[in-house]
Parts: C-alpha cells; structure tokens; sequence
C-alpha cells in the first residue's frame, strides 16, 4: 500500500515538474511557435491579433509588454549577433544596414526579459528613427556599448546578456506576407571588455 502510495506521488512530481517546465521552456525561448526570422532577428507577426498562438500571449502577459496590432506595427528581437554569437552588455556592437519602410522606428537594448536597461544619465536608452543620423544611401549605422561613439550611439551599462529590440510602427511590412523577406540591418561584434 505505501508502495503504491509514494509510485503516485512520484508520477505526479514528475508530470507536474515536466509540465511546469516545458512551459517555462516554451515561454523563454524567442524562435517558437509562430516565430519569423529575418536574419539574426525574431518577430511575432500574429501577436496582437486572435491568430496568436497560446504561449505568445501567454509571454506577453507575463512581461507586460504592450502588443500591436498587425496593421500597427511589428516588433523585432535579436538575441544574438549576426556570428551567432549571445549579445552581452561588455562587448561593443555596430548595427548597419537599411531599414525597411516604415513611418516610424525605435531601437533599444534590452534585458532578455525585454525590459529596457536604464543608463542613469548616459543618454536616452533609444535611438528612433527621427534622430538617426543616416548615410547617403538612405542606411544607417549605430554603435552599440559602454563607451561612447560619434554619430549614432546606443549606450548600455552593466554585465551579462541583453537584447536588442526594433519596432516598426506604421510599416507595410507588417500588413504582408512577405516579412521573411525583410532586409534588416545586421549586427556585427566589434570587440569586448575584459
């Protein structure tokens, strides 16, 4: 009978804990269920409309972030750079390229969880499409960092992993298909603090 009892116990741990786990797995992990990558950068485009599937509303309501709709904008998320390689609040970024057409754009860093870093009274903690200083062709470049850069600097203070999070309001992008067509700009590591 205890036998019986502590086998019972045990399946339930089990299938509870491995529950609760692929949930938690399925809600940290940014290239999911109804994920697009354009690049080195991940967006939702069926967020904020009832198409969404379960665990994207579900990690939108947990971190509290405001969703838009499809013909509002699209929210892009790179975690990584373009080598691959994790983004890290030490190391120094340079983001170039064009981006596509839209009314309006911000760009900021972020903690994985998505929330913006705070950079006490470095600078505005994002850069928007109003204020970026562009190149002739119309493409942008902007240091990512810890150390200020001349022209288009996008400040970041503290240690360990971060993301970088641009939104597009008002784009035609977002009311397509053909968002994995996108060019976005690419992310390149230019070096790392000790």
């Amino acid at each position: 009978m205890l036998r019986t009892v502590f086998l019972a116990v045990l399946v339930l741990a089990i299938a509870i804990g491995g529950g609760a786990a692929s949930v938690w797995y399925a809600l940290q992990e940014q290239e999911g269920i109804g994920a697009v990558k354009v690049g080195g950068w991940t967006t939702f485009p069926e967020l904020g409309t009832p198409l969404a599937d379960p665990y994207s509303k579900a990690r939108i309501a947990r971190e509290g972030v405001l969703s838009l709709g499809l013909a509002e904008g699209l929210t892009f998320v790179a975690q990584r750079d373009s080598g691959g390689a994790m983004l890290r609040k030490n190391c120094a970024y340079r983001i170039e390229g064009s981006f596509p057409p839209a009314r309006f754009w911000t760009l900021y860093a972020a903690e994985p969880s998505h929330a913006m870093i705070r950079n006490g009274n470095l600078k505005s903690p994002a850069l928007q499409s109003m204020q970026a200083l562009r190149k002739p062709d119309n493409s942008v470049s902007i240091a990512v960092g810890r150390h200020p850069a001349p022209g288009n600097w996008l400040p970041v203070s503290g240690g360990g992993p971060m993301a970088l999070v641009l939104t597009l309001y008002d784009s035609p992008a977002a009311s397509s298909s053909g968002i994995a067509d996108l060019a976005l700009p690419a992310i390149a590591r230019a070096g790392c603090d000790a």
